[in-house]
């Protein structure tokens, strides 16, 4: 599966606990990564100083349901049961 783009729910529904550019502590989980834009992209895609964890997400049905919203539950969702 591929990412919806403008999607950006797994920039925000999960915590993110490596430095990010602007981010030097991650941030917490519901929160708006700060290289989100207004589009929902990711400014530091493709660049070496993204964090691996955001590199290596891979878009799938079971995580990223069929619709942005239904992604953002379920990434939410994940988040809440692994803490």
């Amino acid at each position: 599966m591929d990412c919806r783009l403008g999607c950006g729910a797994c920039c925000i529904a999960p915590s993110i606990t490596s430095p990010i550019p602007g981010m030097p502590k991650g941030k917490p989980a519901g929160v708006r990564c700060i290289q989100l834009n207004d589009d929902n992209l990711c400014m530091i895609f493709g660049r070496s100083d993204r964090p691996d964890v955001c590199a290596d997400f891979s878009a799938s049905i079971d995580v990223c349901g069929t619709t942005n919203q239904q992604a953002l539950w379920l990434i939410t969702d994940l988040e809440s049961s692994t803490c």
